[in-house]
């Protein structure tokens, strides 16, 4: 009796955290991170109405550098250079930070020994490639998080952790990994990631390839719609929670296919404590070359507690699993696209007979543009705003200030540019864009149609 009393107490515990963030996620005064932000963490409030930061080069550290801009709170980073940077050690990022990594001219890419998230509150993520390798320290991650609050990750590239590639633990709350890459962890471990908070954590429109496990492992509160699984291994795919503690997800609409290293069903080690809203879910095994995945039967998820309806999680485009893999291959991860995520595109488009699961990232991490990129963008007052974008707009190029003054729209004129860098950004890119014949729930889903 002791024991059923305490998993009710948790269960209760849950449940109540699940209405305060959807009590906090639904009021109407709240502004999106940015158009398109959506999940858990989509109303994240990143640098807003702080300083403005300029990455003026490439080096691990010094004035001008990556690791400096994100050590203080309240800025928005912005990129004068693009390439790769090279860390030694693993950089901590400060609370209500934006990182605009859509600003970086032709892109840039951050290796070596990772990236810390816990505790960066209020954090905005955009078109920025994480990415650890062999000379990290053994047994950690690519990207943590195991604290904080609000933080939105949209269009990262993240891959090579020596054990997971981008882990979020512990309390952990209101958090959303959208239109993203998680990929290549390196072997033996090899892991997507484990999601394990009760905070509410929303997966989206991303793909996981080339992992051997956790493609993620969840535990707590989950909503895990629209993405791809590619070439996960023996270890598991979307693995349910293993556990004693509650977890409540919602998985829709996602399309799993197996590749040369697949060796393990698409929903794994699930129990009764382990309660799952699932449709529309769509696995193609037969690695023939070809896309023809069929819907997977409730009989296939395992021993879970079954949902009728779906929890009510934040609000979001809905798409088929169809949809979802023609996006996801067609705009997912940071852009522009650089050698190593074209690579890992072509292997999905392959349907079954590409892929690997590597030790190390020798093979690929010579494609990755080391050569400084710049560009003469003029910015007389360091606002993070061009002279030219500032005088259409009507703005005065010296006048830093009015960075902050609010538009129309209720974002910032610095959240306009940067939002506008980052939409031209996909204007060209390839594949097939679904959005728009999304619906806004995800109890609609249903009605979206092959």
């Amino acid at each position: 009796m002791m024991q059923n009393s305490s998993a009710s107490r948790r269960i209760s515990n849950t449940l109540a955290v699940i209405a305060t963030l959807l009590a906090c996620g639904s009021a109407p005064a709240q502004l999106p991170a940015f158009p398109g932000a959506e999940g858990f963490g989509g109303f994240s409030k990143g640098g807003r109405g702080g300083e403005v930061y300029y990455v003026t080069h490439l080096n691990d550290s010094g004035p001008g550098s990556f690791r400096d801009g994100v050590s203080k709170p309240d800025r928005t980073i912005v990129f004068d250079a693009g390439g790769v940077i090279t860390i030694s050690s693993r950089i901590i990022v400060a609370p209500r930070i934006t990182i605009a990594g859509q600003t970086a001219p032709g892109g840039v890419t951050v290796y070596g020994n990772g990236v810390s998230f816990t505790d960066s509150d209020e954090t905005i993520v955009r078109h920025i490639r994480f990415r650890m390798g062999v000379k990290g320290d053994s047994g950690k991650d690519c990207v943590t998080l195991a604290r904080g609050r609000n933080m939105i990750f949209d269009h990262v590239s993240i891959a090579w952790g020596r054990d997971e590639n981008f882990s979020i633990n512990g309390v952990a709350t209101n958090i959303t990994i959208q239109d993203s890459i998680v990929a290549q962890g390196l072997q033996h471990h090899s892991a997507g990631g484990l999601i394990q908070t009760s905070g509410g954590v929303s997966i989206l429109r991303t793909l996981y390839a080339d992992n051997h496990t956790r493609n993620p492992k969840v535990k707590g509160v989950n909503q895990y719609v629209n993405n791809v699984v590619y070439n996960w291994g023996r270890g598991g795919c979307y693995i349910l929670g293993d556990s004693d503690g509650p977890s409540f997800a919602n998985v829709m609409h996602n399309y799993f296919i197996a590749g040369p290293n697949t060796g393990a069903a698409p929903f794994t080690r699930g129990n009764e404590n382990f309660r799952i809203f699932a449709e529309g879910n769509f696995f193609d095994g037969n690695r023939d070359g070809s896309l023809n995945g069929q819907v997977i039967p409730r009989a296939d998820y395992g021993v879970v507690s079954w949902r009728e309806q779906p929890f009510d999680y934040p609000q979001m485009r809905v798409l088929n699993a169809q949809q979802a893999l023609r996006t996801v291959l067609g705009r997912a991860g940071a852009w522009p696209r650089d050698a190593v995520d074209a690579a890992l595109i072509q292997e999905v488009r392959s349907f079954g007979t590409a892929g690997q699961i590597i030790t190390n990232e020798m093979a690929y991490a010579p494609v990755m543009p080391a050569r400084v990129t710049s560009e003469t963008v003029v910015d007389t007052d360091r606002d993070g705003m061009p002279d030219d974008w500032e005088k259409r707009a009507g703005l005065n190029p010296n006048d830093a200030a009015d960075r902050n003054q609010r538009a129309s729209s209720g974002y910032t004129r610095l959240e306009e540019y940067l939002n506008g860098k980052a939409d031209a950004l996909l204007a060209d890119a390839s594949g097939s864009d679904d959005t728009a014949a999304a619906v806004r729930s995800p109890a609609g889903a249903a009605a979206v149609q092959n």
